[in-house]
């Protein structure tokens, strides 16, 4: 049985890590409990759909990846913990994480060639937050797939509109480049993708 936390209550990663129930859906946020909603249909089909094209294209470029699912990002600084949508495994590097084994979680930049965030609520929290924290660990390539529009006109323009934003780690600080309607998506992981905004937003249909 888990043993609830009581509100309010700072947590550590560690407890954080013995409390998670099997089958949440929960994220750690600066010391706090987040319980994140149950991602709806058009989420769900766009998250499969970005899987199924990557896992093809790595497997064809036969590349020591895997998709990882049920795992953590932890920061390096501050107590959190973040389940992406998407994560792009480099499987060489996991003797080096010193969490792996005994808690699904990466640490380091090197085990992450890509990693993939579906906008569908707070927005903020993929656009700031985890840009931020995923740029220090040196993710080497972070997509902000927001399929709704939702994200700030700083980030994605006016009017809002469906957009990709690609945030390439280039000597340590991430530049972001926007795709919007048939753009091409160009992925520095994967150049020889093909693949357009589009077809990520159509992938209900």
């Amino acid at each position: 049985m888990v043993q609830a936390i009581p509100k309010n209550k700072s947590v550590t990663f560690d407890e954080f890590v013995l409390w998670k129930p099997e089958g949440g859906l929960y994220e750690l946020h600066n010391e706090v409990i987040v319980q994140m909603a149950q991602p709806v249909g058009e989420h769900e089909d766009i998250t499969n759909f970005l899987t199924e094209k990557i896992t093809f294209e790595y497997l064809r470029l036969n590349l020591p990846y895997r998709i990882a699912k049920t795992v953590l990002i932890k920061p390096i600084q501050g107590e959190s913990a973040y389940a992406p949508d998407v994560l792009i495994l480099n499987r060489p590097n996991l003797v080096n994480e010193p969490l792996w084994k005994k808690a699904s979680t990466f640490t380091q930049g090197a085990s992450i060639p890509l990693v993939i965030e579906v906008v569908s609520t707070n927005w903020r929290v993929d656009y700031l937050t985890k840009v931020k924290d995923y740029e220090e660990i040196s993710i080497a390539e972070y997509w902000i797939v927001d399929y709704l529009g939702l994200g700030g006109r700083r980030f994605i323009g006016n009017p809002k509109q469906p957009t990709i934003l690609i945030y390439e780690l280039i000597e340590s600080e991430y530049q972001a480049t926007k795709f919007i309607n048939d753009d091409r998506i160009i992925s520095p992981t994967f150049p020889e993708l093909v693949l357009t905004a589009n077809q990520v937003f159509q992938a209900n249909n």
